[in-house]
């Protein structure tokens, strides 16, 4: 029986990954670490927590002796690491946060692993990143796995610093380890600061829907259940150290897609006037790159994943359950949800 630690659990990709694992390996036993930030929510596994192979850990990756005991107690046969602050706009305000959690407790996690696994290779060490590691492209070309490492922002300079330090640990240490990198994702249980649900909840009161600049920054967009399922193909039979990039294949201007999502959501609301007319224009983030695309040929050839082709249907759907789930959407709006924490599992 394999006992998995999931960090940063219950996110919005984190959500989906402890779900998938909890429902398709009834076998392994499934430990869920967060922090429960603003952004960490167990609302969103309430369908699963009641099940006998889910166990929930409220810790902080930051803290080096939390960690070192749960590994030396739990004896983990793997990790998915997916804890870490992920939003640009908090980097520029306050990086000392991201250089925290995104580097000292990606380190701290590769300690422990390399303590307590003491050199098996039976034992990884996953690690999930970012497509924001690689900088900026022009208005043509890809990232590959081979693209040199570019940030831009604090928060991806302390994704690829924690890239670095992975690879460094299996070359190194031969700690067995994997990392993929992501284009922007996208679906249900996503925290309204990122631009989709950010853009469908202030269509619905009637708030500006904020633009950066001209609204011509491009972004290769990734339905989150396919961020899952490439995630469990890494993990089960991808090679150990090696990279794998992860795309929608699914390039937007972020004007097009706003305007796309106000179309969509004003015929669900039934609105004769176009929510267009919310759009503002603000000043552009500083060090805003221009275009994010990714090729995932490496992961379509190695491990036969590819991304979903209906982008338009996915896209609908997330709109479609973020006005249905408006309870959730207001507790989340309103930190309401932490609420849940201290009522569920106070007294676990």
């Amino acid at each position: 029986m394999k006992k998995i630690l999931i960090t940063g659990g219950a996110g919005f990709i984190g959500s989906h990954v402890v779900r998938h694992f909890i429902n398709k390996y009834p076998n392994y036993q499934i430990y869920n670490l967060d922090k429960l930030t603003y952004a960490g929510n167990l609302e969103n596994l309430k369908d699963v927590e009641n099940k006998p192979n889910y166990h929930f850990i409220k810790a902080d990756i930051v803290d080096k002796e939390v960690i070192f005991s749960l590994f030396r107690k739990q004896q983990f046969d793997g990790v998915i690491h997916l804890a870490a602050e992920s939003h640009v706009d908090r980097s520029i305000s306050n990086p000392t946060e991201f250089i925290f959690t995104n580097i000292v407790g990606t380190v701290n996690l590769l300690n422990a692993a390399r303590e307590i696994w003491n050199d098996s290779n039976d034992n990884l060490f996953y690690h999930v990143s970012t497509d924001e590691v690689y900088g900026s492209l022009s208005e043509t070309g890809y990232f590959t796995e081979e693209t040199s490492y570019d940030p831009r922002s604090p928060y991806s300079a302390s994704k690829a610093s924690s890239d670095h330090l992975v690879r460094a640990y299996f070359h190194t240490y031969k700690l067995p380890i994997k990392i993929s990198n992501c284009s922007n994702n996208f679906g249900p249980y996503q925290f309204p600061e990122k631009l989709i649900p950010l853009v469908i909840n202030n269509i619905k009161h009637n708030k500006p829907l904020p633009i950066y600049g001209e609204g011509k920054n491009v972004r290769d967009w990734l339905f989150v259940e396919d961020h899952v399922r490439a995630i469990d193909l890494i993990f089960h039979a991808g090679k150990v150290g090696e990279t794998y990039n992860i795309g929608g294949n699914n390039e937007w201007a972020n004007i097009d897609l706003v305007k796309k999502i106000c179309w969509i959501t004003d015929k669900k609301l039934n609105r004769t006037k176009s929510s267009e007319s919310l759009i503002t224009y603000v000043k552009d983030r500083a060090g805003h790159d221009l275009r994010y695309a990714i090729d995932s040929s490496k992961l379509q050839q190695e491990l036969n994943w590819h991304p979903s082709p209906d982008f338009d249907n996915l896209l609908e759907k997330t709109i479609s359950w973020y006005l249905e789930n408006e309870s959730w959407l207001n507790n989340v709006t309103s930190g309401n949800y932490q609420k849940y924490y201290k009522t569920q599992y106070a007294k676990r």
